[in-house]
C-alpha cells in the first residue's frame, strides 16, 4: 500500500505547490485582458490545486485503497509532475523579473521571461517520451585474485522494473530481450519488481522467468516488495519458473575449477544497522558476490570481505543534471552510491540505473538500463 501521510516533506511540498500556482495565477492574470481568458486561468489553476489535493490525498493507504492502482499511480505522478513545473516556473520567473533590462527590450525580455518559465513543462515533457528509452551498460568488475576459469564471466542485471501504469510489460519484455541477447552465465533481478500492492506482479515475474543465463537466474528483494507485503508471494512464485530469490541465503555456482559465491539480502532499510549476520553467508575459497537492492550497504559489505556488491534502488536519481563534470541528483542527498562502478579497498560495488520510475512517469540524465556486468582478473 502506498505510506501515510507525512508533514516533510509530503506536506511542505504540497504548501509550497499551491502557493506557487497562485503566484504564478496573479501574474498571468495582469497580461490577461478579456474574460475568457480570465475564465481559462481560473479553470486551469483550480485543475491544478485539485490535482495537488488528489495526489497528497492518495500518498495515505486508506485513501489510495478505494481507487483503481492505475489511477492513484497516475493521480500522484500528474500532481507531482504539475507541482515540480508550477514552481520551477515560479523560481525562474522570480529570478527573470529580478535581472535589469532596458525599456526598449522589453519585449525581448518578457519573451525569454516567458520560455524560461516554460522550461520545466517543456523538459518534463522530453523526460516522459525518453523514460522508456532503455539501453545497454556494459561494465568491467576487476577484482584482484580472480580465478582464470571466472575470468570474463558475465552477469546481467536488471533492477527496478516498477511494472506499473508508467512501464509496460510489453516494454519491460524489450529489457529481457537485450538481457538475453548477453548470453550472460549469471541472470540477477535485485528487487523492486512493481511499485505498489495492486501492480501486475504476476507479470513482472512472468517476464523475468524469460530471462536465460547458463547458471540461472537468482535474485533478492526490493523496498517495493516490502512495501506491498509481496515477498513471501513472490519468492515462491518465482520459485515455480525456476527462479531463485536468497533472502539471507547463498548458493555456490560452479565454473570450472572454482566457484561463485552468491548470496542475497532482503531490503536494508536506510539508516537501520546493514547486513546483520550477514558474514555467515561467506564462503571461504570462493569469489564472494552480494545482491543487495540498497546500495547504501557498500561500505559494510566490504568490511565483511564481500569482492562485489550488486545494486540498485536510486534509479540513478532518475533525474540528473550535469554541472561542471558533476551530477547533481535527488538520490546524492541520502547516498554517495547513485549509479556506476565503486571500490572500497580490494571490494567492488556497481550500482544499475534500472529500468522503470516511481512517482514521475520520468528520465531525465538518468536512462534506464540493462546492465551487463563482467568479471576481469586484475
Amino acid at each position: 500500500m502506498p505510506r501515510n501521510f507525512h508533514v516533510f516533506p509530503d506536506l511542505i511540498f504540497l504548501a509550497g505547490c499551491v502557493a506557487a500556482q497562485l503566484v504564478l495565477a496573479v501574474w498571468a492574470r495582469r497580461l490577461l485582458r478579456r474574460a475568457w481568458q480570465r475564465v481559462l486561468l481560473y479553470a486551469a489553476t483550480l485543475a491544478c490545486l485539485i490535482s495537488y489535493l488528489a495526489a497528497y490525498a492518495m500518498l495515505s493507504g486508506r485513501v489510495a485503497w478505494y481507487f483503481p492502482v492505475d489511477l492513484v499511480t497516475w493521480t500522484q505522478g500528474i500532481g507531482l509532475m504539475a507541482g515540480i513545473c508550477v514552481v520551477g516556473a515560479v523560481v525562474l520567473g522570480v529570478a527573470v523579473r529580478r535581472v535589469p533590462f532596458r525599456k526598449d527590450r522589453r519585449v525581448l525580455f518578457r519573451a525569454a521571461g516567458a520560455a524560461a518559465m516554460a522550461s520545466p513543462a517543456i523538459v518534463t515533457a522530453f523526460g516522459i517520451i525518453h523514460r522508456n528509452d532503455f539501453r545497454l551498460t556494459e561494465v568491467d568488475v576487476r577484482l584482484p585474485g580472480l580465478p582464470r576459469d571466472l575470468n570474463g564471466l558475465r552477469l546481467a542485471q536488471v533492477t527496478d522494473v516498477h511494472l506499473s501504469a508508467f512501464l509496460s510489460e510489453r516494454e519491460f519484455a524489450r529489457a529481457i530481450d537485450m538481457a538475453n541477447e548477453t548470453k550472460p552465465h549469471i541472470a540477477l533481478v535485485t528487487g523492486d519488481l512493481i511499485s505498489r500492492f495492486g501492480d501486475p506482479l504476476d507479470a513482472s515475474i512472468r517476464q523475468i522467468a524469460r530471462l536465460r543465463a547458463d547458471a540461472g537466474v537468482f535474485g533478492c528483494m526490493g523496498n517495493h516488495e516490502s512495501y506491498a507485503h509481496v515477498e513471501d508471494y513472490t519468492a515462491a512464485e518465482a520459485a515455480r519458473y525456476g527462479i531463485r530469490f536468497l533472502r539471507a541465503d547463498a548458493s555456490g555456482l560452479r565454473f570450472g575449477n572454482s566457484v561463485l559465491n552468491l548470496a542475497g539480502v532482503d531490503y536494508q532499510r536506510f539508516n537501520s544497522k546493514y547486513l546483520v549476520d550477514t558474514e555467515r553467508l561467506l564462503a571461504a575459497g570462493s569469489v564472494n558476490v552480494l545482491l543487495s537492492h540498497n546500495p547504501d550497504v557498500l561500505p559494510v559489505a566490504a568490511a565483511q570481505g564481500w569482492n562485489l556488491t550488486i545494486g540498485g534502488h536510486t534509479h540513478g536519481g532518475q533525474i540528473g543534471v550535469e554541472i561542471l563534470d558533476h551530477n547533481i541528483s535527488p538520490a546524492r542527498y541520502y547516498t554517495p552510491y547513485v549509479r556506476g562502478l565503486y571500490r572500497i579497498g580490494n571490494s567492488a560495488g556497481y550500482v544499475s540505473t534500472g529500468l522503470g520510475t516511481v512517482g514521475l512517469p520520468v528520465r531525465l540524465g538518468a536512462p534506464p538500463e540493462v546492465s551487463l556486468i563482467r568479471l576481469c582478473a586484475i
